[in-house]
């Protein structure tokens, strides 16, 4: 069986017996003074039933899968969130008593350092009938004197917002970087960040409320940076996914170069005269020697309705700063969605520099 209980007389093993040594064997004495009763009886009856903790970031866990499970993990909805429990009781009394009502597959409860329950722990169970029945049975039941317990439906949150990212962030660097720190990610997709200028927001989606709640912990303390940016991480909320579905029902561009330009008129469908664009800038900078200018396109997001998304970026030689930003396209008769976002680019900085194409013909 492996648990623990002593995370920090752990963190201080190998220190002289100073007075960190001293710190720490206080620490250890005071752990071990607390329910000392209980944790026997937990240890005593873990040994003879066999059961399996782990103790891993602050939760004790059984199961995920338990012994003998074969198949897929059990569907949504069939997770309960067990509240306002006495904080020294342990899965000894916990685990037999929701276990009365159907099989369990998870076991989960939160831990302090000190040993003693957090006061909530999560049961999650092989069907969504044994959920509703633990539910039934044990909402308001008294498993002790003068302590009756909440028991619900778990939300089981699965998704996160990261927020923050740089804009030349692509998903597939996004996807391999969380596959080094993160486990059960099933989809990962990305939009313009609702609240910052040049910046992405990803939508992560998990395979269980167990790996969004890990990987959510393991990305705020991880103080990650993607792109040079610091990221913001949080619980997906529905006023926000609300927000986003409805900016991708009306794509607009986003198109900024240093921070001085705020952001340009709507885009419209180029034209047979707005192709001209990459030719009137290339025409442009030649005359003002500024060099050619570079383009460099990548796809972020392709929506169903046929909207292509591209991060975008052009460096102009004799330019101090490069354009970039996102905008948004759709495949053009002959034309790659990769060249349709290079003229849509050119029309852009044409306009940023202050030039249109009529203009721009009339002066060269």
């Amino acid at each position: 069986m492996r648990w623990a209980v002593l995370e920090p007389s752990r963190a201080w093993c190998g220190r002289p017996r100073g007075a960190g040594g001293a710190a720490a064997m206080e620490v250890e004495t005071w752990t071990n003074s607390i329910n000392q009763a209980n944790k026997k009886a937990l240890l005593t009856w873990a040994k003879e039933t066999g059961i399996n903790l782990v103790q891993i970031n602050g939760q004790r866990r059984y199961g995920g899968p338990p012994p003998g499970w074969v198949g897929d993990p059990p569907p949504a909805g069939t997770e309960v969130f067990i509240g306002k429990l006495p904080q020294d009781m342990y899965e000894n009394t916990l685990i037999p008593l929701f276990q009365s009502v159907g099989t369990l597959y998870e076991f989960r409860l939160m831990m302090t350092f000190s040993g003693l329950n957090r006061g909530f722990a999560y049961a999650k169970y092989g069907t969504q009938r044994a959920a509703k029945e633990a539910i039934a049975a044990f909402h308001n039941f008294s498993v002790r004197e003068g302590c009756a317990i909440v028991v619900c439906r778990s939300t089981e949150k699965r998704e996160l917002s990261v927020d923050g990212l740089a804009a030349s962030v692509s998903r597939q660097e996004l996807e391999a970087v969380l596959r080094r720190v993160t486990a059960g990610v099933l989809s990962v997709t990305l939009h313009p960040s609702p609240g910052q200028q040049r910046a992405q927001l990803a939508l992560l989606k998990f395979s269980s409320h167990h790996a969004a709640a890990m990987a959510k912990k393991t990305l705020m303390e991880g103080n990650m940076r993607l792109g040079g940016a610091a990221i913001k991480v949080d619980w997906l909320t529905p006023n926000l996914k609300q927000k986003l579905q409805s900016l991708e029902e009306k794509p607009s561009p986003s198109w900024v170069q240093s921070a001085k330009h705020p952001g340009l008129p709507k885009q419209v469908t180029p034209s047979p005269v707005l192709h001209n664009a990459l030719e009137h800038l290339n025409t442009l900078c030649r005359s003002q020697y500024l060099g050619p200018p570079l383009f460099l396109t990548r796809c972020v997001q392709a929506n169903p309705n046929g909207w292509l998304r591209f991060w975008c970026q052009v460096v102009i030689p004799g330019c101090p700063m490069p354009f970039t930003g996102f905008t948004w396209v759709q495949d053009g008769p002959g034309r790659s969605g990769h060249e349709e976002a290079k003229v849509a680019v050119a029309l852009q900085v044409l306009r940023m520099l202050g030039e249109s194409l009529c203009g721009s013909r009339a002066n060269l």
